[in-house]
């Protein structure tokens, strides 16, 4: 009996959503990921991509005498990634499902061998049932604390690994219109077919605990987007936030593979 493909979906989930806009990472947030995946992993297969080790560290120790330095930075997510990783394991655990850790930097995109490792190593993860959870190496790379965000490298791993689609999962609803959020009624743009035009009507502010801002997730949908790739912004503080748009639920905007 012939079995169905599952759909690929790279899944971004920014600090803001870990810890849902507090200090410290929220268990219940990611239990709440845990369920949701483990309700669709019949017809679709995830790779995580998480930030939240930095937001992580803070829990446990007190680093920041002057926080905005690099080795600090990359010091609280050595620390922080070990929490954030078992606080992972422990929930999906719970509903059955196995997790794995992938550290990489940007460097290893640019190397046809260690692109092949990826590959290899992620589809064989995914083959044997275990959803690959991915940060960058922080302790030894510092483009997304100095100057991104993990929304590059969703993108990334998206287009390396063919993915089906690519969610990014923040604090908004998707994009809001300018004079929408002038007005301070915000209102989702639900379709964007056009980058250039769009990039007028966002604001380009960072999040409160992320290094990104909307500008970087744009960024993202190009890469994305130039790879073949569908990409939806959503808002990952609501609960069952997948199980609401993939049922049609919900705002959030949608980039359709091929945007330019």
């Amino acid at each position: 009996m012939e079995t169905t493909k599952k759909k690929r979906v790279v899944l971004k989930v920014g600090s803001n959503t870990l810890t849902r806009e507090t200090n410290y990472i929220s268990r219940g947030k990611i239990e709440d990921m845990a369920r949701q995946i483990a309700s669709l992993k019949d017809t679709y297969e995830f790779i995580v991509v998480s930030s939240g080790a930095i937001a992580a560290a803070r829990q446990f120790v007190d680093l920041e005498s002057n926080g905005k330095e690099i080795k600090v930075k990359q010091a609280l997510a050595a620390i922080g990634q070990l929490h954030l990783m078992r606080i992972y394991q422990e929930n999906f655990r719970e509903l059955g499902l196995l997790v794995s850790q992938c550290l990489l930097t940007y460097s290893d995109f640019r190397s046809e061998e260690s692109r092949k490792n990826i590959i290899n190593t992620v589809n064989t993860l995914l083959e044997h049932d275990y959803i690959p959870v991915i940060n960058e190496n922080d302790t030894v790379a510092t483009d997304e604390i100095k100057f991104g965000d993990n929304d590059k490298l969703a993108a990334l791993t998206a287009a390396l690994l063919q993915a089906d689609l690519l969610i990014i999962a923040t604090n908004t609803n998707g994009l809001y219109t300018r004079e929408s959020m002038q007005q301070g009624i915000p209102e989702t743009i639900a379709e964007v077919n056009d980058l250039q035009t769009i990039l007028r009507e966002i604001e380009d502010k960072k999040s409160s605990h992320g290094t990104g801002g909307m500008r970087s997730k744009i960024d993202a949908v190009e890469i994305a987007a130039n790879a073949g790739i569908e990409t939806w912004i959503v808002n990952g503080l609501k609960d069952e936030f997948l199980l609401d748009i993939i049922s049609g639920k919900g705002g959030y905007t949608r980039f359709p593979a091929g945007v330019k």
